[in-house]
C-alpha cells in the first residue's frame, strides 16, 4: 500500500471520529506487516480520561486480533467540519504504545494534511532513546 493510499485511509477514518467536547477529529490507518490496514478515530468520553486517541484504537483493534507485526500508520487531524488541516503528530502516550510493538528504526509515521501532502518519520524520530521491551532484562 502506498503513503498516498494510507493517508486516504486515515482521512477517511477522521470523519467517524466521536469528538462532542473537543470537536477535533482524528483518524488512523495502521498497516500491518501481512498487508491488513486497521483504521481508528479518536474516541471522547464526558469523563474525560477513558477517551481514546485514533492511533491506539488501530492498534488496539489489530492487536485484539493477534496481530502484532507493522509497517506503518498514517495520522490526520484537524478541527471537526475543517477542509484544511496540519499535520496532526502522535501523543506522547501513541507514541509509547507504538513502542511496545514496532522497531524504532523502520516503523514509519505518515502524517496527513491531505492525500497529496503528507510527511514520513521514523518511531525513532518522534520518539528518540524511546523505553521499550529491549530495555527490559530478561
Amino acid at each position: 500500500m502506498s503513503d498516498r493510499e494510507l493517508a486516504a485511509a486515515a482521512l477517511s477514518a477522521r470523519l467517524k471520529a466521536y469528538v462532542p467536547y473537543s470537536h477535533f477529529q482524528v483518524g488512523a490507518a495502521l498497516l500491518a506487516a501481512n498487508g491488513t490496514v486497521y483504521s481508528g478515530c479518536n474516541i471522547e468520553n464526558a469523563a474525560y480520561t477513558p477517551s481514546n486517541c485514533a492511533e491506539r484504537t488501530a492498534f488496539f483493534k489489530a492487536v485484539s486480533e493477534g496481530v502484532r507485526d507493522f509497517s506503518a500508520i498514517a495520522i490526520a487531524g484537524g478541527a471537526e467540519g475543517s477542509k484544511e488541516l496540519d499535520y496532526c503528530a502522535p501523543c506522547g502516550v501513541c507514541r509509547q504504545v507504538m513502542m511496545e510493538f514496532c522497531d524504532c528504526d523502520t516503523f514509519r509515521i505518515i502524517l496527513a494534511k491531505s492525500e497529496e501532502d503528507y510527511r514520513s518519520f521514523t518511531l525513532g524520530e518522534l520518539l528518540p532513546m524511546g523505553f521499550g521491551p529491549k530495555n527490559l532484562a530478561k
